[in-house]
């Protein structure tokens, strides 16, 4: 029985990625040296899988930024701004596409389907001339082929890739993307034709799209595409693989009937409904590639159900033809549990990251195929025992106090237009108040302190100091630039939802789980492994501490309980929501004590409820009803006078905009200017918003400065369709991945721009 791993976390166990990217981009090392780490990283990660028995190893899998601007780079889609004139795309024109540079804005980011992970988004139109601009693929594979591993290129497929696309700026935002699918193919022979002359005998395409709600024309796109690559494939096996929900009935239809073929993979963890589709008829003569170990969740797989589907599933295709698999890439995963000397030896028990999946998807090949490891399974089966009985799971008071959530949808009782009225006359606040989202620059000293403390290398003494240093700088900073409603810029905080968890009952924490989210960025999810509860405040003291340092609003600043949710790994043993309450009371509590302290405006930050929108429209309502209940149910027992801020950032608002409306928060701020201002044809079309709005007025992942002008003429845009009195001037996301040498010029620019357009609309009346 074959085994089969859909893609691997390239960070590396150490970030060491990360590390070589942002040395190379502040130009303390080569080029060369950049390659050495990312070369070293993919020997370790196709030898790993090598040595455990993996048969389907992927390559091209790996990535400087992300797998869909490396399909850009292949296509030679490069936007004409880059001024790219040919030839093999070098790291000067594919890292400006991702993070811009002096001169240029970077390409829009946006979120990877219903995942933390981010990809930038493809330009395209009718006047794009489409080349051969990159031959990673086919260098990975020789590269891996040199060290003895014959692997399976990956690539993103050709209608993913268009349907993942975008018209560019100057292009009618009408233009049907899949126009350009006789332009691409070409381009994708080409690679195919080289990967084959190199000695690949599978390819995997991943065409992710197919779990979405796709209309019949683009359905037809699929099978018009394979169709036109099928003689170009003939003599190489082709896996084309989905994941991350079920594939509907339509698409499976069309999936399992593409031409020149030989694979399809499925995710059988989050794609239930899909194991009933291939029950009901799968084509003769093809390969399944099983996902059931799960590529997106840290908990250790209950192999005895897994070996159990394998065994329905191989009556149905035969023993030679199935293939057990991940549900996805485990780059969504952490990378190895062995990092972790210091995790709870119990709750450890139950987990497996990336490493441990690898040998889960060996052993029940293994199984399957007669060579069952008793000894393995029966410790799997004790793990499962353990947590389900664990007492540190349950907690009778907390699941009695969400249950009781139930029957109530806890709105404030006052509209929002009187509730603001009433902040202002507390606030006192200007027209189009300044502000910013809550982080300021993690200086490499700050990141010292709390090494330190964390390490008890320093005392609790000296670290509060130490912080109490950095807001005093970061509050004074502000007042000079002039900002309005200030914040204290979380020195305290690594990271936003891991600074909750650590407090939070119900909670795990890890040495070295670190998760890519884009580019060098990572984070490090919090496991939920039990019911949640906050023993005691989280941020009282340095919000207060912050309050005393200046005269100006001070913003609590919290993250929201769909954000911990959607940014944690979650539990699997109850639905999502019933966690999602139980932290929305957790964070209640925090409102209240905030509120109680005098802080007259908080934050509660939802940046990811937008991400954990389902894929298939059916089961839209459901979350979105049951996740903008969790945020209201934070905010219901405040006064009028205090004002609820929340912020969302890189996703696609315009369809949620009536779910955000009924958070009923007093203030969003919300990323913008990233995505060409998209959110702003939601306002255009109609859409009344009476709640305070600021849509972000520049990108804080580009190192780029904007102008006083350019902010100006932003600003001005969304005049045009949002009422003066509610229009908010802030960045678009928080500032902790920037230097102080962006930062200070940058706000200095923006403060500039809303003082330029008071005056303009003084002048005007």
């Amino acid at each position: 029985m074959a085994s089969h791993i859909v893609g691997y976390p390239r960070m590396g166990p150490k970030r060491e990625l990360k590390f070589a990217l942002e040395s190379f981009w502040d130009g303390k090392s080569s080029a060369e040296d950049l390659e050495k780490v990312a070369a070293d990283l993919r020997a370790s990660i196709w030898k790993q899988m090598s040595v455990a028995g993996i048969k389907y190893i992927p390559s091209n899998t790996f990535s400087y930024y992300d797998q869909v601007l490396d399909t850009t780079a292949m296509l030679g889609a490069v936007p004409p701004r880059y001024n790219w004139t040919g030839g093999e795309i070098g790291f000067s024109t594919y890292f400006s596409m991702a993070r811009g540079n002096a001169s240029l804005p970077a390409m829009e980011m946006t979120k990877w389907f219903d995942t933390n992970y981010h990809f930038i988004v493809p330009e395209l139109g009718p006047d794009v001339k489409f080349s051969y601009g990159s031959h990673k693929a086919v260098n990975e594979y020789k590269e891996a082929k040199a060290l003895g591993v014959d692997t399976v290129p990956v690539l993103v497929g050709p209608v993913s890739y268009l349907l993942l696309s975008k018209p560019a700026k100057e292009v009618e935002k009408t233009f049907p993307l899949l126009s350009l699918l006789d332009k691409i193919l070409p381009i994708y022979k080409e690679v195919i034709a080289e990967l084959k002359a190199a000695g690949a005998s599978w390819i995997q395409f991943d065409e992710p799209t197919l779990v979405k709600d796709l209309e019949s024309h683009q359905l037809e796109a699929f099978t018009k595409a394979y169709a036109e690559l099928e003689s170009t494939l003939s003599g190489v096996n082709a896996i084309v693989e989905t994941y991350f929900a079920d594939v509907p009935a339509a698409a499976y239809k069309t999936l399992t009937s593409l031409s020149g073929v030989s694979g399809f993979g499925f995710d059988l963890v989050r794609g239930a409904q899909t194991l009933e589709l291939i029950k009901g008829g799968f084509p003769a003569g093809k390969y399944l590639f099983a996902g059931v170990v799960d590529g997106r969740n840290i908990w250790a797989n209950d192999l005895a159900a897994s070996l159990a589907e394998l065994g329905s599933l191989e009556g149905i295709v035969g023993k030679d033809k199935l293939v057990v698999s991940t549900s996805s890439s485990l780059l969504h995963t952490a990378v190895d549990l062995a990092n972790e000397t210091k995790l709870d030896q119990e709750i450890k028990s139950w987990l497996a990251f990336a490493a441990q999946k690898i040998v889960e998807v060996n052993a029940l090949a293994k199984a399957l195929s007669g060579e069952k490891d008793e000894a393995f399974f029966s410790a799997n089966a004790a793990a499962h025992a353990s947590r389900k009985s664990s007492p540190r799971v349950n907690n009778e008071a907390v699941q009695k106090a969400a249950a009781a959530l139930r029957g109530s949808d806890h709105r404030r009782a006052t509209n929002v237009s009187s509730r603001l009225d009433a902040q202002q006359k507390k606030l006192n606040l200007p027209i189009l108040p300044t502000t910013t989202i809550g982080s300021f620059p993690q200086t490499v000293e700050l990141r010292r302190v709390r090494r330190e403390y964390k390490a008890k290398k320093i005392s609790e003494e000296e670290y509060v100091k130490a912080i109490k240093e950095e807001i005093s700088k970061v509050v004074k900073l502000q007042e000079e630039l002039d900002i309005d409603v200030l914040v204290h810029g979380e020195p305290e905080r690594n990271d936003m939802v891991e600074y909750f968890g650590e407090q939070l009952s119900g909670f795990a924490f890890t040495a070295n789980g670190w998760v890519q989210s884009y580019g060098s960025r990572c984070v490090k999810p919090p496991i939920i492994y039990g019911d949640v509860s906050r023993p005691n405040p989280m941020t009282v003291f340095w919000s207060t501490a912050a309050q005393s340092m200046t005269k100006r609003p001070m913003k609590g600043m919290l993250t929201g309980p769909v954000t911990i949710l959607n940014w944690s790994f979650v539990r699997n043993d109850q639905p999502r929501f019933e966690t999602c309450y139980q932290i929305a009371l957790a964070i209640k509590d925090e409102v209240e004590d905030l509120e109680k302290a005098g802080i007259t405006v908080i934050q509660i930050d939802e940046a990811a409820l937008r991400e954990g929108l389902p894929l298939r429209k059916s089961e839209h309502a459901f979350y979105l009803d049951w996740a903008v209940h969790s945020f209201r149910i934070t905010n219901v027992g405040v006064q009028d006078t205090t004002q609820i801020h929340t912020h969302m950032c890189y996703s696609n608002f315009n369809d949620i905009i009536h779910s955000i409306i009924d958070m009923d928060a007093d203030v969003i701020t919300i990323e913008n200017s990233r995505s060409d201002e998209k959110l702003l044809s939601v306002f255009r079309e109609g859409v009344k918003y009476g709640a305070g709005i600021g849509p972000g007025v520049y990108d804080i992942h580009s190192p780029r400065i904007p102008s006083t002008e350019e902010i100006a003429d932003r600003i001005n845009k969304m005049l045009a369709v949002l009422e003066t009195n509610i229009l908010w001037v802030n960045p678009d996301c928080g500032l902790k991945t920037r230097k102080y040498g962006e930062v200070k010029p940058a706000l200095e620019n923006m403060v500039e721009a809303a003082k330029l357009l008071r005056k303009n609309l003084a002048s005007a009346k």
